[in-house]
């Protein structure tokens, strides 16, 4: 508090009375954590004018502007008893609060001059030490009013409550009281002078005042007055009024309708004072705004045109006359726009400047219009803008264009940096480059050796193509042109073409085509190929488009360069690839099988992926699908280390387990990070019985002719490098005509769809194609686990087979005693056996065959010995034991009785060998059969 009366004291002694309020306000409402705060003072007659406020709006200290003396509000109370006053009242109408006002009185020597009020708002009456302050802070403003000086010029408004006691040393306020009953009015000595009366004339009437105002000007005043009093509101007029020199000179008054117990208005006390230089600078800016160079409206609060000058005449295409108490959006020039009432409403409700942007139907032309809510109306200005926003389309559409270009450009390079092949470049031209150019045709060429070669076309014959297609480059050709300069061609007729290429003015009509673009394709600083753009009509690019597709072909070249360094080694990669895989699976009677590589859609390098199919002794066949972990030249060449070594070991009669172990030890010694999965399976068709084993690979799918399916061995071994021998195998018995498919991870696996869905996705297709043609079983399956256009981020193969199993009419079987009489009972077994097969032919070597082995086996072996023939694509005779001991070809010297029987065995039949079983081992040959 203290610290407050200080900034006080230390304000200027030469502040303005004004000013002095305003602070003394200010720190007496926040003191007192009011609301706001008044400044009232006596005028010459029974009323207090306010003269300041703080924190409160218009709104609200319009009904205080004039507060009777006498009356039983705070500050009359004030200034009438001297001393402090707390009158509980209710608050401004819009808080809702029940406040009290807190008033005090400032004095002017001895007599009263006026009051200080504040509005406390909800905390009630002030305590003593703030009554202290509030009395403080009266007598702080009291001292300062005294050494206030003089204003050095008058008030721009024409305001009551705004420093009435300035003003009143300026201008002469007169006040008047008017009975509004008894048609009584009385004027002080100020309102004498302002009306141009003299005191001893006078006659205390309101006939009086109505004498001296100009006839013009009395009806509306009069009418003013009337609405005030329905009102109960105040008054406030401007008019002119007669000088004792006949002429007239302008006036304004204000006043406020004092009404009696029962509401009824009895008096209203004002006061007026001389606005005529007030009008001499307002009818100066009228003339001003009258001629000023954009449209000008004045409106009423009733949104009625008051003013207009010459630019809001020829813009609204209506004279002043016509114009003057029209509604501004009834005007017919502005009836059309849409929604300008509801926007000139909006900002005449907000009391907040507003503009935007309208066009007038019957001219075009657009107009920016500003709004400007002034005391009593509103302020219209408008400006054309026709010009401005024809510069601003005109700009937006070069940027529009330019985006779009750069829009082309951007897609185009986000397409081209996709691409990895000759054909995706092609392709992305096709796409993004000749729709938003109309064009229809597309020819890109690569040119070496001075022959042309297609690389991509779009829009033309087979016909044309395969006649361009290594073609030599002639000198006068427009590709040749293109090229030679370095510099793109367009050609934008049929005519112009022939023109220029007399020799090939045909071809337009050959083609089809009207107009071109032959674009150079650059990479290095070295044309290697031409980008030929074409039109099925006449067109003449722009030089936009003409630098567009400059720049587009300098993108294509560089993507088409990538792509044939791409195309190259994807072509070595694939024959890699293709060199490694099987070219042809063979056929033994054992099955039927057909196979499916499907290399992953994005890079270029090769997979690790293989199957294989090695037909065996006794009319066996192993099935084998392997993946090798990764991708690239290394995994292939992995890969064929692996399949030849599949290759030896299934060739020596090995079991599957023992082929995994094996094959085991040749990945770990590959190193740390080498992994493959595996799965080999040896068929029967003798037993139709099927072993496999598998290290980390998926279970083979198993489907009987009847629609049973199943994954046989749901728990794999590791991964080759990772396993530990001995690897877990699996038996099967396999119906005639069974389907086995084996595959790797990417035919059911992905990123979309975990392993079990794809298994039994696998399942169903398989079921549901077992008795199609295995080819159209593999096309079901990969179309239904890997559509064609979806891109797979692995490699998969897959192995369907059909299983087929020997007869008993192709197999005979005989156990041979453990003696010398072996042989001979093996010769007659065979020499019956193949009278009954009608091989007749076959019998002598097949007899010699089978007593050697025979002799072999009771000579170096043990039993129980046995001997079976099997007629399928060939004669197969067979000698099993019980002995592990392997028999091997050696050289007999001269003087040697034996060691030649293995010679002569190898010298008779085709092939020979020997298989290992649960039991001991067989020994056998294959004979080919005679042609029919």
């Amino acid at each position: 508090m203290n610290g407050r009366l200080a900034l006080l004291a230390a304000v200027d002694r030469d502040t303005t009375e004004s000013e002095v309020f305003r602070l003394a306000l200010q720190h007496a409402v926040a003191e007192l954590g009011g609301l706001g705060g008044m400044v009232h003072l006596r005028g010459p007659m029974s009323a207090l004018r306010l003269v300041s406020s703080a924190g409160l709006p218009p709104a609200h200290t319009l009904p205080w502007e004039i507060v009777l003396q006498e009356g039983e509000a705070a500050p009359a109370q004030a200034v009438r008893r001297g001393h402090q006053v707390w009158v509980p009242e209710p608050g401004p109408d819009d808080t809702g609060l029940r406040t009290g006002m807190a008033a005090v009185p400032v004095f002017d020597g001895d007599r009263t001059a006026g009051a200080l009020t504040v509005w406390s708002g909800d905390r009630g009456e002030p305590a003593d030490e703030q009554w202290a302050f509030l009395r403080a802070v009266a007598a702080w403003a009291e001292g300062r009013m005294r050494q206030a000086p003089p204003p050095a010029r008058p008030p721009q408004e024409a305001s009551i409550g705004s420093h009435l006691t300035t003003a009143r040393r300026t201008v002469e306020v007169g006040t008047w009281d008017w009975n509004i009953r008894t048609g009584e009015l009385a004027w002080d000595e100020a309102a004498m002078k302002v009306y141009g009366t003299d005191p001893a004339d006078f006659v205390p009437s309101v006939e009086s005042w109505m004498k001296i105002v100009h006839p013009d000007d009395l009806p509306s005043t009069l009418a003013a007055a009337q609405q005030a009093i329905r009102d109960r509101g105040v008054f406030a007029a401007e008019y002119r009024v007669r000088r004792p020199d006949g002429g007239y000179g302008w006036t304004q008054a204000r006043a406020r309708v004092i009404v009696d117990d029962r509401g009824e208005p009895v008096r209203m006390v004002g006061h007026g004072w001389d606005s005529t230089e007030a009008r001499s600078v307002s009818d100066a800016l009228s003339r001003a705004l009258r001629h000023m160079t954009d449209g000008f409206l004045a409106l009423d609060d009733t949104a009625r045109i008051a003013f207009v000058n010459l630019e809001a005449e020829r813009t609204l295409g209506s004279s002043e006359e016509e114009l003057i108490g029209q509604v501004l959006w009834e005007l017919p020039s502005l009836r059309r726009v849409p929604g300008l009432e509801e926007r000139c409403r909006k900002a005449t409700g907000s009391a907040t400047p507003a503009g935007f942007e309208i066009q007038l139907p019957d001219t075009g032309h657009w107009y920016h219009l500003r709004l400007v809510p002034v005391p009593g109306g509103t302020t219209c200005y408008f400006s054309d803008v026709t010009e401005r926003r024809r510069h601003d389309a005109e700009r937006e559409d070069a940027e529009r264009a330019a985006a779009r270009r750069a829009a082309r450009i951007s897609e185009l390079t986000a397409a081209l940096a996709k691409a990895t092949t000759s054909r995706d470049v092609v392709d992305a031209v096709a796409r993004r480059v000749l729709p938003p150019f109309g064009a229809t045709g597309l020819i890109v060429q690569a040119i070496e050796d001075n022959r042309a070669y297609n690389v991509g076309a779009v829009g033309y014959s087979r016909e044309f193509l395969a006649g361009m297609d290594g073609n030599r480059v002639s000198a006068s050709t427009p590709i040749a042109h293109a090229m030679r300069t370095g510099e793109p061609l367009f050609v934008s007729s049929a005519q112009e073409y022939a023109d220029r290429y007399p020799n090939l003015a045909d071809r337009p009509h050959a083609v089809g085509k009207q107009s071109w673009a032959f674009l150079p394709l650059t990479a290095s600083g070295r044309p290697f190929g031409a980008c030929v753009i074409s039109f099925d009509r006449p067109r003449r690019l722009t030089g936009e488009e003409r630098t567009l597709l400059t720049a587009i072909a300098a993108l294509v070249a560089q993507a088409l360069e990538r792509a044939r360094l791409y195309d190259a080694e994807h072509t070595r990669a694939q024959e890699l690839q293709r060199g490694l895989l099987p070219r042809e699976l063979p056929s033994p009677p054992a099955c039927t099988a057909v196979a499916r590589y499907l290399p992953a859609g994005q890079g270029m390098e090769v997979g690790g992926d293989w199957y294989d199919i090695i037909p065996l002794s006794a009319e066996q066949v192993a099935f084998v699908i392997g993946d090798v972990m990764g991708h690239g030249l290394s995994e292939a060449a992995t890969m064929g280390r692996l399949r030849t070594a599949v290759h030896t070991l299934a060739h020596l009669e090995l079991p599957p387990d023992e082929i995994m172990s094996h094959l085991n030890e040749i990945v770990g010694g590959l190193g740390a990070d080498s992994y493959a999965t595996c799965l080999y399976a040896l068929y029967d068709s003798t037993t139709r019985s099927c072993t496999f084993a598998r290290a980390g690979h998926p279970p083979p799918a198993v489907v009987h002719p009847d629609g049973t399916a199943y994954f046989p061995g749901v728990i794999p071994d590791p991964p080759l490098g990772a396993a530990v021998p001995p690897f877990d195998t699996v038996d099967l018995t396999l119906p005639e005509g069974s389907l086995l498919a084996l595959y790797t991870d990417g035919l059911v696996e992905s990123a979309e769809r975990d392993i079990d869905e794809g298994l039994g996705r696998l399942s169903r297709l398989l079921r549901d194609s077992r008795n199609l043609d295995l080819h159209r079983v593999c096309d079901a399956v990969t179309a239904g686990l890997l559509p064609a256009e979806q891109q797979t981020p692995d490699d998969a193969a897959l192995l369907v087979v059909r299983v087929h199993g020997l007869s008993r009419g192709q197999m005979a079987s005989w156990p041979l005693p453990e003696d010398p009489r072996a042989a001979g009972e093996a010769r007659k077994h065979v020499r019956e056996q193949l009278t009954l097969w009608g091989l007749d032919e076959l019998a002598m070597t097949t007899e010699l065959l089978a007593s050697e082995l025979v002799a072999n086996v009771v000579r170096h072996a043990k039993g129980p010995v046995r001997l079976r023939l099997l007629r399928s694509a060939s004669l197969v005779c067979e000698v099993s034991d019980g002995s592990l001991t392997t028999p091997r070809i050696r050289r007999a010297l001269e003087t040697d009785e034996g060691g030649r029987g293995l010679q002569l065995i190898s010298a008779l039949c085709e092939r020979w060998g020997t298989r290992y079983t649960a039991t001991g081992k067989s020994i056998w040959t294959e004979q080919a059969l005679p042609a029919p």
